[in-house]
């Protein structure tokens, strides 16, 4: 994390913003308090559309349960 007071961040503003855009977080200072986080944007994608781990359950098959007690039943 860089950080920074208002004053730099103004006469450097386009290398902050370079850093942010490269993933780093920017913590911003006026009279050595802080008053700001520059953070990169999340992806743009929905969390429901992004890339997800298959679920795994281990035990019995319930298809496999299911048509065995059909066939049971019959």
């Amino acid at each position: 994390m860089q950080e920074t007071t208002f004053t730099e961040l103004r006469k450097h503003a386009k290398d902050y913003f370079d850093a942010v855009e490269g993933g780093d977080t920017v913590r911003v200072f006026r009279n050595g308090k802080p008053i700001a986080e520059i953070v990169p944007v999340r992806s743009a994608l929905p969390s429901w559309k992004r890339q997800a781990t298959p679920l795994t359950v281990k035990g019995l098959s319930l298809s496999r349960e299911l048509l065995g007690d059909r066939d049971d039943s019959a």
